[in-house]
C-alpha cells in the first residue's frame, strides 16, 4: 500500500476539517476527522495523529466524552495498529465502540483502493 497516496487524503480531509472549524462549523469538522481515521487507520503515524487531533478537537469544545473517549483509542492507534488490531472502517469518535468494524463510504474506500493499486 502507498501510504503517501493515502497521507495525501488524509491530509485533504484533516484540511477540510481546519476550514470547517474556522468557519465556526464544530461538527463539520469532526465529521472530516472521523473521514480522515478511515483513511489514515492502517498506518500507526496517521492513526496516532487523528486520534490525538480528535481528543485536541474534543478539549476545544469542551466534548469531555470525547476527550475520555480518545486517550484510550490513542494509546491503541500507537500500540495496536503496526499488529493489524484495527477494525476496518471505524470511524474512531468517542460516539462508537472503538472494536466495531463499520462500512467504509464509497468514496473514502475509492482512494483506499487506488492506494493499495499503486
Amino acid at each position: 500500500m502507498s501510504y503517501h497516496r493515502l497521507r495525501q487524503h488524509v491530509e485533504q480531509e484533516l484540511t477540510a476539517s481546519r476550514q470547517a472549524e474556522r468557519r465556526g462549523a464544530a461538527n463539520v469538522a469532526f465529521q472530516h476527522l472521523e473521514r480522515a481515521h478511515v483513511l489514515g487507520q492502517s498506518s500507526t503515524a496517521l492513526h496516532a495523529r487523528v486520534h490525538w487531533l480528535m481528543l485536541c478537537w474534543g478539549l476545544r469544545h469542551r466534548r469531555w466524552r470525547e476527550v475520555v473517549g480518545q486517550v484510550p483509542r490513542l494509546i491503541g492507534a500507537a500500540t495496536k495498529t503496526a499488529i493489524g488490531w484495527v477494525p476496518t472502517g471505524n470511524t474512531g469518535g468517542s460516539n462508537v465502540s472503538p472494536f466495531k468494524p463499520m462500512p467504509i463510504a464509497q468514496d473514502l474506500q475509492a482512494r483506499i483502493d487506488d492506494a493499495n493499486a499503486q
